[in-house]
């Protein structure tokens, strides 16, 4: 299986040349799976609610769907990207898998991050293993990182593959991802965005280094931290099937669920 990322520095509010600029690099790209980071086609850093309402898209009814899933069918592959969505009044910080045939499926953000509790709402869906082909992957975006469960959850319902749209501006979170994919015997892509926001509210930097991760925790390539870079790479995702630690222990098996229920006792978390 061919998978990869295409790390960009989208440009805060222009739509259309963001979505130009993804179509125009990935046309030629041969791939079975593309990851593109968070809010890959607005920018990220909104001054307020107003603001994503106005940039925000239906994805039933949304051009840049409509030409990503084009370019899926013409290049036979499926991207995960992440999305600026909105749902009649409310707005969420999603993940779009799509492929030739158009949205295989929707993730919705469940861990926002600073200012973004601001202009989003709470993701409201369960984490879901969806395939291409085979091949189970999974949706988590950016600061769902901080959280392992979120990525544990995944794991035990058979993703081979996690993708991970980002725009990251805390220097840690790569390194972590090295952390899940051993604790879960995963794949990993985490794609990041690179360069500024900058806006007249103040100004984000974000970190690059979009990687892959293979199963156990091993890197196995990182991007550089302020460059474009399409990178596509061989993998055989059955790997991730392969659970065990030692001859007598297996990650996924040998848990002791029964002893982890403050895990999910409501100590004052969101639902």
């Amino acid at each position: 299986m061919k998978i990869g990322f295409y790390q960009y520095q989208p440009v805060f509010g222009k739509v259309r040349y963001n979505l130009n600029k993804v179509v125009s690099r990935l046309n030629e790209a041969k791939a079975d799976l593309i990851v593109l980071p968070e809010l890959a086609f607005t920018g990220y850093y909104f001054r307020d609610r107003a603001e994503v309402k106005m940039l925000a898209e239906d994805p039933a009814k949304s051009s840049t769907v409509d030409a990503l899933t084009a370019l899926c069918k013409r290049r036979k592959f499926h991207i995960v990207t992440g999305f600026t969505e909105k749902a009649i009044d409310r707005y969420f910080n999603s993940s779009l898998l799509i492929g030739p045939g158009g949205i295989k499926h929707i993730y919705r953000k469940l861990h926002l991050f600073n200012e973004e509790t601001r202009w989003f709402d709470d993701g409201d869906m369960p984490l879901e293993v969806n395939r291409i082909g085979n091949i189970r992957i999974g949706m988590m975006v950016c600061f769902d990182w901080a959280f392992p469960e979120v990525a544990r959850a995944l794991a035990l319902q058979g993703a081979d593959i996690l993708c991970h749209p980002s725009n990251l501006v805390l220097g840690y979170c790569q390194q972590a991802m090295l952390t899940r994919c051993l604790e879960n015997k995963v794949y990993a892509i985490t794609t990041n965005r690179y360069g500024y926001d900058k806006r007249p509210h103040g100004n984000l930097r974000f970190t690059g280094r979009s990687q892959i991760v293979a199963p156990g925790g091993m890197l196995i390539y990182r991007a550089k931290a302020q460059a474009d870079e399409l990178y596509i790479m061989d993998i055989d995702p059955l790997l991730a099937r392969d659970k065990t630690i030692t001859a007598r222990n297996e990650v996924l098996r040998d848990r002791r669920p029964g002893f982890y229920k403050t895990l999910v006792e409501r100590q004052g978390n969101k639902p």
